[in-house]
């Protein structure tokens, strides 16, 4: 389990903005998702929070990047999204550009966050 402190560096090459907006989504997931292993996956540049060590019991990833933040979601071609917030073209996977701190306390993100938590509940343990 990563601490504040691993966060904290893994984030120091990102543009202050970006990781302070990282911070902020990672209180959010933490928060929705009750009991999460949060890992950083230095090679990949993310941050995962899943509730066990297999690819299927992943939630989600946070991924800084020189350009910005994006919150991805496995499975996340099988989650609502009635706002059509969701990017990427990948069989399985999609992900959320977080462009401002509202964004981040948004109940469109509060809701992907609870139904990525419900599908795997249903689907993936």
């Amino acid at each position: 389990m990563a601490t504040i402190s691993d966060i904290n560096e893994f984030l120091q090459p990102y543009d202050g903005a970006i990781a302070r907006r990282a911070l902020q989504l990672r209180a959010v997931v933490r928060a929705v998702l009750p009991g999460i292993t949060e890992q950083i996956d230095t090679a990949a540049k993310m941050i995962g929070y899943c509730y066990g060590q297999k690819y299927s019991q992943l939630i989600c990833v946070i991924i800084p990047s020189k350009k910005g933040l994006k919150l991805g979601f496995n499975r996340g071609t099988a989650l609502p999204d009635p706002h059509q917030m969701l990017e990427g073209k990948g069989k399985i996977s999609r992900y959320l550009e977080i462009e401002t701190e509202e964004q981040i306390n948004s109940e469109a993100v509060d809701a992907l966050l609870k139904a990525a938590l419900s599908l795997y509940e249903e689907v993936g343990k």
